[in-house]
């Protein structure tokens, strides 16, 4: 069997990738189904969707390095593999135990196949067209993430089984993928294929502790409301405004991940250097928005926060991550940024156990309140630190 073509390999490693972050999302609508039939409240909603980042954390820690030793196809597949086997547990689960195994696999191969096909994906666009690489890498991870709620909000709404059908549809799609990951061509000459895990240490050198100190507040606040929308936002809407398909619950999800998409790919290339403090401007207003939403229970004012948010979040991200790769050594650039992820990660899922928290003891609406707030705060404080730095270098070079 002749080994597949690399323009062919680079679309499979895509969908693959695309298929790998929709299984990460898809129990999102489902959550409330998963709450009235296994009885628990919306703090566990919170600490179960927080094992997924936990996965992320422990894969990224332990394997970031792993694809450029053994090569990205033999890091890809055992990846796949940890996704069919969340959605193996997710399709038999009954019980809250199985939803943390769940999640745990559903982490674990988000952090291998997330570094490994942005990876892979760079090197088979070849050298001299990496940054489509990059950028497919974005459109597909996002796509994915935001793809996930939507099919399971618009299945469980429309067809029988709800808490089945979604995985089953998941499964066979990874079938297809991990077919076609299994036909493609090493990307990665000299690869010796020995696998030595080690974890990797969190690195910021001193000259560049300013730039990754504001870049990695400001990603902390964007992911953040990303763990908010994925995590409780179908709480949000059943429980404060009566909202009840799970299609819509699902589509509203899908919107504040396209807007991230968005804010990625068609505005930070155009505003440059502008694009982390109108980042985090769209962080502060997105968040004003969702906090006037929760205390006026206003589903359009809810939408319109999360679409301004999630703008905002994909130039912080996009933004912040390319200063910090800028600045950051050679020699320790990949450990830089992998550092950046955790903090990412760890923002992904501690603040929506606050949340969870929060809800039990005084209410969902006064929870989201708080979670607005805190998060209008952080990224305005990093938006402060920019304008005071842009202030600073316009004095200096006045007087020089």
């Amino acid at each position: 069997m002749r080994p597949t073509s690399r323009p062919a390999a680079f679309w499979l490693v895509a969908a693959a990738f695309t298929v790998t972050m929709l299984g990460t999302t898809l129990p999102t609508p489902l959550y409330g189904i998963y709450q009235a039939e296994l009885r628990f409240s919306t703090l566990m909603v919170t600490v179960v969707f927080a094992t997924y980042a936990a996965g992320v954390l422990a894969a990224l820690l332990l394997t970031g390095h792993v694809s450029d030793e053994v090569g990205r196809r033999r890091a890809l597949l055992p990846g796949l593999a940890l996704s069919m086997l969340s959605s193996v547990v997710f399709l038999v689960a009954h019980d809250l135990a199985l939803l943390f195994v769940g999640r745990l696999l559903s982490g674990l191969s988000a952090g291998v196949v997330t570094g490994t096909a942005t990876a892979a994906l760079v090197d088979l666009a070849g050298s001299r067209n990496t940054g489509r690489g990059s950028l497919v890498a974005t459109v597909v991870q996002m796509g994915g993430l935001g793809v996930g709620p939507l099919l399971a909000g618009a299945l469980a709404e429309s067809a029988p089984a709800a808490l089945r059908l979604p995985y089953a549809v998941h499964l066979g799609l990874l079938v297809l993928v991990t077919a076609g990951v299994w036909r493609i061509p090493e990307p990665v000459e000299g690869a010796t294929g020995r696998l030595r895990l080690r974890v990797t240490r969190p690195t910021i050198p001193q000259e560049m502790r300013g730039t990754f100190t504001r870049a990695a507040i400001a990603g902390f606040a964007g992911f953040a409301v990303l763990g908010l929308f994925t995590a409780v936002s179908p709480a949000f809407l059943s429980e404060l405004l009566d909202v009840t398909s799970l299609a819509l619950e699902g589509g509203v999800i899908f919107a504040v991940f396209a807007a991230s998409a968005a804010g990625q790919i068609l505005l930070v290339p155009r505003l440059g250097r502008a694009s982390l403090p109108l980042g985090c401007a769209g962080l502060v207003a997105g968040m004003l928005l969702l906090t006037t939403g929760f205390a006026m229970r206003s589903f359009q004012l809810l939408v319109a926060g999360g679409l301004v948010a999630g703008l905002g979040q994909g130039l912080s991200f996009r933004a912040g991550l390319s200063a910090v790769n800028a600045e950051a050594p050679a020699e320790h650039r990949a450990e830089v940024a992998s550092t950046f992820f955790v903090v990412l990660y760890v923002a992904l899922s501690l603040p929506v156990i606050g949340v969870g928290l929060a809800a039990d003891l005084f209410g969902l609406r006064a929870a989201g309140i708080a979670f607005g707030l805190l998060v209008a705060a952080l990224a305005g404080s990093v938006l402060a630190a920019l304008l005071r730095a842009r202030t600073s270098r316009t004095g200096a070079s006045r007087t020089s």
